[in-house]
Order: C-alpha cells, then structure tokens, then sequence
C-alpha cells in the first residue's frame, strides 16, 4: 500500500497491539452479526423475536461499526509510529485515505451502516423479516460485502494466484462467521431457553451446518496457508509461519471440542428432548458450546496477529 505501509516493519508494539484488538473485534463482530444473521434466517427464524438473539445482533454490528472507524486511525499510527493519540489526527487519516487499504475500510464503514438498516427491519419486524425473502437478498448482500472488503485489507490480495486466493479467502471467512456466529446463537439464544421442540429442531440442524463450515474452513485455510507461505521451510522458520501453526493447534483443539458436541447431539439430544430441555442433561452441551466459544475467539486472535505479520518472515 505504498510507503506508508512499507514502514510497518518497524513499528512500535504499542501500536500494533491496539490494531491487533481493532481487528480481533472487528472478525468476532462480524462473525457475530453475519453469523447470528444466518443462524436465525437459515436454522431459527423464530429467533428474530428472542431477546438475548436479538441483543447479539445489535452487539455484533455496534462493534463491527466501531472496531471498522478505529482501524482506519489505527492503521495510520500503527505504520508511521506515531503515538495513540494521532488516531483522530485529520492529516494522519487523509493519509491513510488516499491509500487502497483507506478506501477499502471506508467502502466497509458504510457497509456496515447499510447493515444497520438491516438489523433495524430485523429487529422491527422480528420473524416476517427473517422469512422475508426479500430481507434475506439484502442481507446475503451487504455480508458478501463485509466479507469480501474484510479479506481486500489482508495478504490474499498479494499473492501470486490472487485470484483463487481471494476466492479461499472468502470460502473462509463465510465459514468462520457461520460457525462462530452460529455458536454464540445457539449458546445465548437457543440453550437458555431449554425447549425440547427448539432443541429438537435448531440444535441438529446447526450441528450439519457447522460440520460444512468447519470443512469449508479447513479446505480454504489450506489454499490459503500454501499460497501465502509456499513452502514448508517458510512455515517452520518465519514468524508468520509459527502464528499460523499456533493458530493450527488451537484449532485443532477446538476441532476435539466440537466432536464432544456432536457427540452429544447423537447419543444425548434425543433423551433431552424426552426430558424436556431438562437442564441436568443439557449441561454437558452446554459446557461444550462454551468451550467452542472460548477456543474460537483465541483463532481470531491469532487470526489479527496473521494480518499484522509479513508472510515468509
């Protein structure tokens, strides 16, 4: 991104660990938002008028908005090593403007203003909206839109292959936000609750769901790891090649988590239904989800370490 970016090699920790938390929040925001959007369109459109869901949602596109505005800033003081303060500098962020990563988190700003529009017919309309084909054409939209302008401010753009890198890319973040979105859905809005028929329904159909996005997550993040990385020596002996391992063995981790859930699902579920949502039954499950959740936000750390460190260094 020109010589403003070139000088992000030596920048201050400081810096960089306050745009570290701007895209750690701004990948668990859109998770939340697009993945609980999913949840409850594709799996519980009668979510649309639970409470706690629909707090989510509004959490989710706050911060999404916020962490968005605070990168740009972020961005400039980060690769000219000036201090904190300089984020709302106005010659600092004209700067940052001018260059593709500057335009590119505008055009996601007012994406995630349209998106607030959405939630809003959500939030207003409840269930009709979420059935409403029409509400779902607008929000499938504006995610492809969030997604894609999140992936344009990483490495895929640089690759050799950018083309099939962007498209991993996306296939991965699509399927990181309907998992995780679909796991905080479910912990916060369907568990709590502990109704059988809701259970019954919600809980196996996510459990498929998230076994596609996890292969989706898998197959792209592969794509992707070899098209930034490009060779084995790299990943062992450069710094972002050690994230991503770390990144790799988290995941792993949470993979053994999410077959403890599944688990349940099979052998337990139908038993918890019989009981009625009985809450010493569903504990287990629960305990497990929380865990996912847990797991899944240290990927995502990870994940902003990997946009902020060079590949093959």
């Amino acid at each position: 991104m020109g010589e403003l970016l070139a000088q992000q090699a030596f920048a201050v920790p400081e810096a960089r660990a306050w745009y570290v938390i701007a895209r750690v929040l701004d990948y668990t925001a859109t998770a939340l938002f697009l993945g609980g959007s999913a949840f409850v369109t594709l799996l519980w459109p009668a979510g649309a008028g639970e409470r706690r869901t629909r707090r989510l949602l509004t959490v989710g596109w706050v911060f999404g908005l916020l962490s968005t505005v605070a990168g740009i800033g972020l961005e400039g003081v980060w690769a000219t090593q000036r201090p904190i303060i300089d984020a709302v500098d106005w010659q600092l962020l004209q700067q940052v403007l001018h260059l593709d990563f500057g335009r590119v988190w505008v055009a996601k700003a007012l994406l995630w203003v349209l998106a607030g529009v959405v939630l809003a017919d959500l939030l207003h309309r409840g269930e009709d909206a979420a059935r409403s084909v029409a509400w779902r054409v607008g929000a499938l939209a504006i995610g492809v839109g969030l997604l894609r302008t999140t992936g344009m401010t990483g490495h895929a753009s640089d690759a050799a292959e950018a083309g099939i890198t962007q498209i991993a890319d996306l296939v991965h973040l699509a399927g990181m936000c309907l998992w995780v979105g679909g796991l905080a859905v479910l912990l916060i809005g369907v568990l709590p609750r502990r109704r059988a028929q809701e259970l019954a329904v919600v809980v196996p159909r996510y459990s498929t769901l998230a076994l596609i996005s996890v292969l989706a997550v898998l197959a792209a993040g592969a794509v992707l790891a070899w098209q930034l990385v490009g060779s084995v020596d790299a990943v062992l002996h450069s710094g972002y090649g050690q994230i991503l391992l770390t990144k790799l063995a988290i995941l792993l981790v949470l993979l053994a988590a999410a077959q403890a859930s599944k688990s349940w699902v099979k052998r337990r579920l139908d038993l918890a239904v019989v009981l009625r949502g009985d809450a010493a039954t569903v504990r287990p499950f629960v305990y497990s989800v929380a865990a996912e959740t847990v797991l899944v936000l240290i990927v995502l750390l990870a994940a902003a370490f990997l946009v902020t460190a060079s590949p093959g260094r």
